[in-house]
Formats: C-alpha cells, structure tokens, sequence
C-alpha cells in the first residue's frame, strides 16, 4: 500500500474550483483550477450550475494529482472548503438538481426577509442563528426555490428533495449518494440552525417551509465523513474534513487564541476573530458564527462581511475592460498621487455589515473631466481596504479588544498596495504568511486532524509562517478624512434598488 504522504484541498470558491496538494508540513506540492460560468438571470440575480460546480472541482482535483506527479493513494485525506451559504437543492432519488445553485451573493430572498422584519422575528433570529435577517444566508434561498421552483416543491411534497450548501452537494457526489451531511461551520450560515444548542431550529424550519429530513446531518468539522468513490480518483481516499471557506481561513491562519483575527480578501472580504467558547453578541451589526466544532467542541467567531472585493477587480478587468490583470491595477494605482476625488463603493450585490442594506447598489463618484483609468483604477482598490476598516472598526467597539495586528490571505492580498493602504488606514500591523492559501490549508489541516495524521492543534501551529509585515505610516488625519469621504459615498448608495 502507497505511502501516506499528502493531504489534498477541494477549495471550491465562487468564481472557480481549486483543488491543492499539501505535503505533511505545510508545503503546497502542486495545484489545479478551473473557472466557472456565473449566471446572472436579472439584476440582483447569481446562480451557478451545479453540474458545472461539480464537474470543475473534479477536474481540479485530477489535475493537481497529475501536475503532482502522485498516486491518489498517497493523500491521506481530503479536506472540502466552500463558498458558503449557496444552496443547491437535488432529488434525493437520483441525485439531479433540481435548479440553479442559489448563490450567496443573490438578492432574490429579499421579500421573505422583509417579512421575517414584518413577523417580528429579528431578535429571535439573531438570538438563535447570531445572524442578521437578510438574503445573503440560505433559508431565503430555499424558501424561494420552493416558492418558485414547482419541480422542487413536488420534488419536497415527495420527501424526495434535498437542500444543501456546496460542502454537501460535492460530499453526497464524491461518495456516491452515501452521505447527506454538512458541518457546523455551514449550518451555522443558513439562517436556519442554532448555534447555542447545535441543532436545526424547528421555528425556523417552519418559516422556510423545509423538513428536517430534507436537510443534511449537521457534524464536526473533522471527522469521517466517507470515502470517495474509488473510480474518482483512482483510490478511495477518506474525506475528514469540512469547514466553510472564511472559518477554514481562519483555522488556516492559526487563530486558536481568543482576540486573534484574519481577514479573507476573495470576491468579498471577510473579517472573523476568535472569541472563545461563547457566542458573542454584536450591537454593531456584526455576526456570531461557529469558527469550527472539533471533538463536540465549539469555538465561536465574531464575524464581519464586505460582499465584494476581488470581484470589484475583476469588473474593472472582466465587464470595463478597464485592465488586462489585478497586477496592472496594482502598477496604475502606484503611479498617482490620489484618486483625484474619484471615490468608489462596491455594493453590486447590496452592502453586508455593518449596513445591511439589501437594496444599496455600486457608485462611482466625485468624477471630473481630470479623472483617468489610473484614478478609477485606485479608487476600486481603495474601497476594498475602506470598507474593511468599518468592519475592524466595529469588531474593535463590540469586544472591547483593541485589534493590534492583523492577519490577511486570500488573492487580493497579495496587492501590495491593498495591504500597505490597509495597515494605514487601520493604524495596526498587516501580517501576510507565506501559504496565502490559507482557505486550502485551513481544510487540509481539519483533514489531518480528522484522519489521525495530526494529533492535536498545537501540532498545527508551526505551520504558520510570516512572509511580509505590513507597518502603518500614514497620519491619522489623512486616514480620517479618507474615511469621511468613503461614508458619504456609501451614504448615496443606500437603498438604490429599493422602490
């Protein structure tokens, strides 16, 4: 029997699926990726094809194997990380999906949301889930899907329908159909499961209109959760571990002490500090989330959420045709001095905390005749580091502990003007470590633990290193009055959409 030597990361994100190699230390040995088709059916409106979500994740992770030059029977285990909150729903019977996958980004729950507000269900919602009512989490997914979708509701009616996050659509397809289960992290995200009592919430499954049976096992983080299908890869390879993709970051950047804190530069940014073995209460619109459960042990997260970051780069790339890379984007903003009154919010998907404004929408302002592609260019990397600062901000007020340093990952972090203009406007130190793909080891690491390769946490913490340190040396008036800028922009945002 080959040697155990890897551990293998199905990094399934929102714009495409990864999948990464880990030898035993730490160390990326090789990679594949794949993008994918984002479906946008009207403003406001994100799917994804599930097949497609499926099919590209395979392919990644075949070509890791290739690319590695390995044999699948030398990977310990496999660890999944997701975008979270996406809901696909399938026949149980046959595996098919029944729809689009209903991405996190998608406003289309807004209506049931408003009338949660309405029913006066906000504070139970918050006291049971830690979540804000909004259409960013799953249960306004599903509620909608059943609403509108007459192939699942019959598919429900039947007892033949099955509801999940992305975690457990790859894990039911990667096993074939043996196992129906997600885990804590994911739950924790739909709006509908209560993190105090580690359980689906009966009043809430009753608002959504979903049974408990159409809903997955609710495990640990790490764990046995099945063998692939030998004809996968090659060899059954034990899956161990699970987590959504912001708390496998945050496993992945060593936060094991209370007040450690990482923010996640993907589509969107996303702060999460560990805040011990309560769930914490926010009065700055923050979230409390699960950061992950191991051994029956719960962690908990406070967590703030930007829902665009990387993707604000890719539209200037992708629909402006404004850049040919992130990289040029990073070179144009160097070479000016400011954004010449250029001032941008992201919001193309409404503003997440601490605004929660389903109806607010991207603005590009303070435009005059001497604003260039360069200034337009800073303005959009500016904002993701604006927008981050609320969100620490309001960590900072809510805990009452002053965040001294910070821990950054995922691909805008690796913009060294992102970084440095983050540290400046925070005022802190900005920590980026070698592996940046702490989302991929985050997982790998969960699956170490789970299949036995690791024996404990403390084992994991040699495997954070630092590569670059971030020093702040802007004055704090300039940060200040960046500020006040981008909070009048933000203001002229609000409530764009809404009629």
């Amino acid at each position: 029997m080959p040697e155990k030597k890897y551990l293998m990361s199905l990094d399934q994100g929102t714009t495409s699926s990864r999948a990464i190699i880990f030898d035993l230390k730490g160390s990326i040995v090789s990679t594949g990726q794949v993008e994918f088709t984002q479906i946008y059916p009207q403003p406001g409106f994100v799917e994804h094809d599930p097949l497609e979500i499926l099919s590209s994740q395979m392919t990644a992770a075949r070509t890791a194997i290739i690319n590695g030059g390995i044999l699948a029977g030398e990977i310990a285990a496999i660890g999944i990380s997701n975008q979270r909150e996406t809901v696909v729903a399938w026949r149980r019977s046959t595996g098919q999906p029944l729809y689009n996958a209903i991405v996190w980004q998608c406003r289309r729950g807004a209506s049931f949301c408003e009338q949660l507000t309405a029913d006066g269900m906000k504070d139970y919602i918050k006291e049971k889930t830690g979540l804000i009512i909004d259409s960013y989490f799953s249960a306004s997914k599903i509620r909608w899907l059943l609403d509108n979708v007459s192939e699942v509701a019959q598919a429900a009616a039947d007892g033949d329908v099955c509801f999940g996050t992305v975690d457990s659509w790859l894990l039911w397809n990667l096993t074939g159909g043996r196992t129906f289960a997600t885990d804590a992290t994911n739950a924790s995200r739909t709006m509908l499961f209560d993190i105090t009592a580690m359980d689906w919430d009966d009043r809430l499954l009753e608002l959504a209109g979903v049974s408990r049976d159409a809903l997955p096992k609710v495990c640990d983080s790490c764990g046995f959760f099945g063998m692939t299908n030998e004809h996968i890869f090659g060899a059954e390879i034990p899956i161990t571990g699970i987590a959504g993709d912001q708390h496998a970051a945050m496993f992945g950047q060593c936060c094991f002490d209370e007040g450690v804190a990482k923010i996640t530069y993907g589509t969107g940014s996303f702060i999460l500090m560990n805040v011990g073995d309560q769930p914490p209460v926010s009065r700055s619109g923050l979230l409390a989330t699960i950061g992950w459960r191991i051994n029956g042990k719960t962690v908990y997260a406070l967590e703030g959420s930007a829902f665009n970051a990387g993707s604000a780069i890719k539209w200037l790339r992708d629909e402006l045709h404004l850049i040919e890379s992130p990289k040029q984007a990073d070179q144009w903003a160097e070479e000016v001095e400011d954004t010449a009154g250029v001032s941008f919010v992201p919001a193309f998907t409404g503003m997440g905390a601490p605004h929660w404004d389903m109806y607010a929408r991207g603005g590009l302002m303070g435009l005059t005749r001497g604003a260039t592609n360069k200034h337009i260019a800073r303005a959009v990397l500016e904002s993701i580091a604006l927008q981050c600062c609320e969100l620490v901000s309001a960590m900072s007020s809510d805990t009452g502990v002053e965040i001294k340093e910070l821990r950054v990952d995922g691909g805008v972090s690796n913009s060294r003007f992102v970084m440095q203009l983050q540290s400046d406007l925070l005022g802190i130190p900005v920590l980026r470590p070698r592996c940046v793909e702490t989302t991929a080891i985050g997982a790998a690491m969960l699956a170490g633990l789970g299949c036995g390769v690791y024996s404990d946490i403390g084992q994991l913490r040699s495997v954070w290193s630092l590569d670059t340190r971030f020093e702040p040396h802007m004055g704090r008036e300039e940060a200040a009055e960046k500020m006040r800028v981008w909070n009048k922009t933000v203001q002229r945002c609000a409530g764009w959409a809404q009629d």
